[in-house]
């Protein structure tokens, strides 16, 4: 038996579930034992990006002891597209958010 815990974030909350599951076991078979998806029906696996500590893995992926499955939440808006936008509008980003009249 292994460890894992498998995490999916909104937010205004987290949720973590910790597993103990065969060894050999795939990140989509711990994400199915989870209760995850039963809690959150918006989640499909076949359009959420998935994650093995901050890594994109595959569904098929072997997990190890102690691995941390994610399960991503899609974009709201496209990065590239958002820094387009503020280019063609003139607008300068700031880095750390803080004021710039500091």
């Amino acid at each position: 038996m292994i460890n894992v815990e498998v995490i999916y974030a909104l937010r205004d909350r987290q949720k973590v579930a910790r597993l103990a599951i065969e060894e050999g076991c795939t990140l989509q078979a711990a994400i199915e034992h989870s209760g995850l998806l039963e809690e959150f029906p918006e989640i499909d696996l076949s359009k959420n990006k998935l994650g093995i500590w901050n890594k994109l893995a595959k569904p098929d992926a072997m997990l190890r002891d102690h691995d941390r499955v994610e399960i991503y939440r899609p974009l709201i808006a496209d990065p590239k597209e958002v820094r387009k936008q503020r280019a063609a509008e003139g607008k300068v980003m700031k880095k750390g958010g803080g004021d710039a009249t500091g």
